[in-house]
């Protein structure tokens, strides 16, 4: 082997997916700055950009980012929930009519039967 391997890492094959292939290159972006933060030689955006990461206001913002996705899971739920329920309950109503000898309809058809 000749020449030095500074620069030179194990070559990765790149990733099938298009996510994939974004991580890997975060992470060598990542492996970059940091081999440039070690050495003194990061831009003072880099520098910046990291002690950003670390901060306080940046751990509290990525919690707020994680309850939200985690109220948006339990509304869906909530809802796909609900449509079950609403299912549920049209089914036991055409039940109750079939037993009583009513025509299976939808159920807003036989309202206006009770009303008066």
């Amino acid at each position: 082997m000749s020449g030095s391997s500074e620069g030179s890492s194990p070559r990765q094959r790149p990733a099938s997916t298009p996510e994939g292939r974004e991580n890997q290159l975060v992470s060598l972006a990542h492996d970059l700055v940091e081999k440039r933060l070690r050495e003194g030689s990061a831009s003072a955006q880099e520098t910046v950009h990291f002690l950003k990461l670390g901060s306080s206001r940046e751990r509290l913002e990525q919690e707020r980012l994680r309850h939200e996705n985690q109220l948006m899971q339990v509304k869906r739920e909530a809802i796909e929930s609900q449509k079950v329920v609403e299912e549920l309950y049209l089914k036991a109503l055409n039940a109750m009519r079939a037993y009583s000898g009513q025509d299976l309809q939808g159920p807003m058809d036989q309202v206006d039967e009770y009303d008066g």
